[in-house]
């Protein structure tokens, strides 16, 4: 004869009391796993010895110099779009001096570039644009030259990340070394040490390698803009070929 199940086993209530009881293992493994992942991170600081905490300096240096060129590397500070028009105007109104003078006053990438080839009004076209190139290349090797900073710290990182590998490997080496036997333990130390910095290397150098090709790519498509802008309001100096 088949027993049939009390009411009370048969309650939304009992189901969900069953459930916790049943997940309250799952839960209490899930726990100890928070718990014992911290231990990573107190390792990464502890184990990564004076050659993870010149990665961990250069690194907040990088992302310092990230941040002040992404304020400062930008179109509208290289050329502000009101000093554009304000030229413009002075050109068109052959007020040449007047134009000299708004260079003096703001200087950036344009009005520096501007300022040199006016700096040769009265001389042939050739001049001038000898002078405006000469000036455009020198401030852009300037602005270069300013992000190649960020390039030499990824480098750098990696670079430290190897010693620390290769640091790691002489002391694993050294107890294998020292000892008649070795058991895993006594290689964990030197192992870790290995990894650790090399993972740091990386960490720091992939995307600090990446922000560099973002600078880079952005100081030439300045460049490149800021070319046509002077070369648009020098077109006017350019000699007139003579009717027949």
């Amino acid at each position: 004869m088949t027993r049939s199940i009390p009411s009370w086993l048969r309650s939304p209530a009992t189901a969900v009391l069953a459930a916790s009881l049943l997940c309250s293992p799952a839960l209490a493994q899930g726990g100890a796993e928070t718990v014992t992942a911290t231990p990573f991170i107190v390792e990464l600081f502890t184990m990564c010895g004076f050659i993870g905490y010149i990665i961990m300096a250069v690194s907040v240096l990088a992302v310092a110099l990230s941040i002040e060129h992404y304020v400062s590397i930008k179109r509208d500070k290289m050329a502000p779009p009101h000093l554009i028009d304000e030229l413009e105007a002075l050109f068109e109104d052959q007020k040449f001096q007047e134009a000299v003078e708004v260079c003096e006053a703001e200087p950036n990438y344009l009005t520096k570039v501007v300022g040199a080839g006016l700096s040769k009004l009265g001389h042939s076209f050739e001049v001038i644009k000898g002078a405006i190139a000469e000036t455009h290349e020198e401030e852009e090797i300037h602005l270069h030259q300013k992000i190649g900073w960020l390039s030499l710290i990824a480098s750098v990182s990696t670079m430290l990340g190897l010693l620390g590998t290769v640091q790691g490997m002489v002391i694993t080496f050294g107890e294998i070394a020292s000892k008649p036997s070795v058991k895993p333990s006594d290689l964990a130390y030197g192992i870790k040490v290995a990894l650790i910095t090399t993972l740091l290397g990386l960490t720091v150098a992939i995307p600090i390698t990446t922000i560099f090709v973002f600078f880079r790519n952005r100081v030439t498509t300045i460049a490149i803009e800021i070319s046509a802008i002077v070369d648009e309001l020098f077109e006017r100096f350019r000699e007139k070929p003579q009717a027949s």
